[in-house]
């Protein structure tokens, strides 16, 4: 980061006599050019105004020197600040995504699982200090991107997750767990969370969610719990079309909020709920809060002086008016 900045400010105000010096210089220039009595001007006709212009470049000089000096002297200066960040305290976290064919409900703008990406992207991006996975899971779970302080390939990773027929549909709480759980437990790191998110009720999976759970436990694993969708109903899919498109119908929203809050109680986490995008976003942001990492910053402060080149401007203005004054205005001032 660069600014610029002026170590001395206060010389500025010398600029306010710039007005009177040109006030003074304009009631006192025929004072100060020799004069001689004629008989007649007629040969001078129209070599006034070109003497009267050259004249003028005199104090056009005298000004820009003068400005330089007072630059000069107020010392500009060009900071450059570069801070070097590192933890040896930083937290490994997981990500859990729920990403079954109910999370392309509408309840959240324009979609649950859209609403998701974008909301996990911020979260992301502000833990500078923390390496991070993602899980995605429905009926079945798999590792979209190893534990990793890549931030780069993480938001790239979540950009590329879409619902997709490759993941056999359904709910399998248990399953998304343990292979989040199984990415995180041999963490070096002090501190191992995971997010659990979801939109439903585990309805699938060779995994217990409870038994899942216990081993979270047992390897000091945190798991706060998001329960995703509206109370009531919502606008979520029923069915594909032959030609691909989804078909939305208004259906009760199920979600096993008992199960995900004893999920958070054992673990020692915390169970939110997403009512919408905004709260969504409240929530990661509680998280963000909740688990604080300890960073180390370095800040590297470089000044570059640039008062030089404007004494420099000043002096070589201030020349050029000496060398005019002694040459082609001489006998004229």
């Amino acid at each position: 980061m660069r600014n610029i900045t002026f170590l001395n400010p206060e010389f500025f105000w010398l600029l306010l006599l710039l007005p009177v010096i040109i006030f003074v210089w304009y009631r006192n220039k025929n004072k100060e050019r020799a004069t001689v009595k004629l008989s007649t001007i007629s040969a001078f006709i129209g070599h006034n105004f070109i003497i009267n212009k050259l004249l003028s470049i005199s104090i056009v000089i005298k000004s820009l020197a003068f400005i330089c000096l007072i630059i000069a002297l107020a010392r500009p200066q060009i900071i450059s600040v570069d801070y070097h960040v590192h933890s040896t305290h930083g937290i490994d976290i997981v990500m859990a995504m729920d990403i079954s064919g109910s999370m392309l409900a509408k309840d959240l703008k324009p979609n649950r699982l859209e609403a998701l990406k974008h909301v996990a992207a911020d979260f992301v991006s502000k833990r500078v200090a923390d390496r991070i996975g993602i899980v995605i899971y429905a009926a079945e779970a798999y590792t979209k991107t190893p534990v990793t302080s890549d931030k780069t390939l993480l938001l790239n990773s979540l950009a590329d997750i879409k619902y997709s027929d490759d993941l056999r549909d359904g709910t399998a709480i248990g399953v998304g767990l343990s292979t989040a759980i199984n990415r995180i437990k041999s963490s070096p790191s002090k501190s191992k969370v995971i997010i659990l998110l979801t939109d439903g009720v585990n309805n699938t999976g060779t995994v217990d969610p409870v038994m899942a759970t216990k081993i979270a436990k047992e390897y000091g694993i945190k798991i706060y719990t998001i329960g995703i969708g509206t109370n009531g109903l919502a606008e979520s899919p029923v069915g594909i079309k032959p030609n691909g498109e989804i078909v939305y119908e208004r259906i009760p929203v199920e979600l096993d909020e008992a199960l995900m809050k004893q999920i958070a109680k054992e673990t020692g986490g915390q169970y939110f709920r997403a009512n919408n995008t905004e709260s969504l976003k409240k929530i990661y942001e509680e998280i963000n809060q909740l688990e604080k990492t300890k960073i180390d910053e370095q800040k590297y402060i470089n000044t570059d002086e640039k008062f030089r080149l404007f004494a420099i401007i000043a002096f070589v203005l201030l020349t050029i008016d000496i060398v005019l004054r002694k040459t082609l205005f001489k006998g004229f001032i």
